[in-house]
């Protein structure tokens, strides 16, 4: 039946031309963006997946960043470690030369003070963007970001642990020095030195009768240094400190074994040191009373040419500060290859996400310019089919000739 009212034939190709139209605008769009996915109307779930995973990828590059930071942070740590292992190793030498008898100690004092001095200095440099891992201070460097099934995220980390090379940090609260009261003149002269501020007309006071863990009283006499660092176990509950400092260093003293010196303690007066001079040399006794220093160097204080009666103690202790050193250097050897290890799998877990998301949403070239040569042909012949049915009801007025 023909009608001139209702044209079935071109609603039919009408409705063809127009899906043939809406697949060659996606096609372009696919060409002109590159994405066969462009936005969430394309495919909601894929569009979903791949924008959480590029907001991901873009975590990981400030994961990068964050990984290159630490990365130069524990570089810089490491080569102070190095350098103040090597300026160590310096002081050591001088200390050894020390052990002989025909040589200036004063000189080779001398040289280890601007090695000590040099070593304050790298400690103090040695910081990146502000942040100094040779001063003890710990950081936590961002590592990667974690999203469990559940779609949550958290945070990793990689712990550089502080290395405390510090060798300074002595404060002293009282210092006691100088005037004839301090010299012990000889022929039988006494000096009395109080630990626990005691009184009485010969006596220095030192320091404060409460003492705490960490304080440290040093007293000098005739070239030699004696020095004890008071304990937490001094101080516990039913111990006398001034008592327990005043009988290690009366043992230090003695072991000096300076010509005509002797040094007395009564322990019925806590803290109280008598120094009995009966030699032909006066005597001048000098001391120090405050906190010791808290860096893993903090005994390269004690390193003195001069004080022939430690000499042997003294590489024993530079032993252990060199050992200190090392093991610092060692440490931040280990974290910063952790580091440039966790920078590469980042790196190349990056590129894997960026692909992942590629095969997702991006178009495939060679098909969609397929796609377009084709559908440029049934658009023709879409718009062929639509006219030929458009001129359907002209042939209704042959009916009537």
């Amino acid at each position: 039946m023909s009608s001139i009212l209702t044209n079935t034939s071109a609603m039919v190709a009408l409705q063809t031309l127009k899906t043939i139209n809406m697949g060659l605008e996606k096609v372009q769009s696919e060409i002109s963006t590159g994405k066969r996915i462009a936005t969430a109307k394309d495919n909601s779930a894929i569009w979903a997946i791949s924008k959480v995973m590029e907001s991901d990828v873009n975590g990981f590059k400030a994961i990068s960043d964050s990984l290159s930071l630490g990365e130069s942070t524990v570089a810089v740590a490491q080569t102070a470690a190095e350098t103040i292992q090597e300026l160590l190793g310096e002081i050591k030498a001088k200390i050894v030369a020390a052990q002989g008898d025909n040589v200036d100690r004063t000189k080779l004092d001398n040289d280890v003070t601007a090695l000590k001095q040099q070593i304050t200095s790298v400690v103090s440099a040695a910081q990146f963007n502000g942040l100094n891992l040779v001063d003890g201070t710990t950081t936590n460097v961002l590592s990667s970001i974690d999203r469990d099934s559940t779609g949550a995220v958290t945070a990793n980390y990689i712990t550089v642990a502080g290395q405390n090379l510090g060798s300074g940090g002595y404060t002293a609260k009282s210092v006691f020095s100088g005037g004839t009261a301090t010299v012990v003149s000889a022929a039988g002269d006494t000096f009395v030195m109080s630990l626990d501020n005691g009184a009485g007309t010969d006596a220095v006071v030192i320091g404060n009768p409460t003492y705490t863990a960490g304080e440290s009283i040093s007293i000098s006499i005739a070239g030699y240094t004696a020095s004890y660092t008071v304990t937490a176990n001094d101080i516990a509950a039913g111990n006398t400190p001034e008592d327990i400092v005043a009988t290690n260093l009366k043992a230090q003293i003695e072991s000096f074994n300076v010509s005509g010196l002797s040094v007395a303690y009564d322990s019925a007066v806590p803290g109280q040191l008598t120094f009995t001079n009966s030699g032909s040399v006066d005597l001048t006794v000098t001391g120090q009373f405050g906190d010791e220093g808290s860096g893993g160097l903090a005994a390269l204080s004690t390193i003195d040419a001069t004080n022939t009666g430690t000499l042997a103690a003294q590489l024993i202790t530079m032993e252990s500060l060199i050992s200190t050193a090392i093991d610092a250097a060692a440490a931040f050897g280990s974290v910063g290859n952790q580091i440039d290890t966790q920078a590469v799998f980042v790196s190349k877990l990056t590129d894997s996400m960026r692909a992942g998301i590629g095969s997702l949403v991006d178009a495939d070239m060679e098909e969609a310019s397929a796609r377009l040569q084709a559908l440029q042909v049934q658009q023709q012949l879409g718009i062929q089919a639509l006219s030929i049915a458009n001129q359907a009801p002209q042939n209704v007025l042959s009916l009537f000739r």
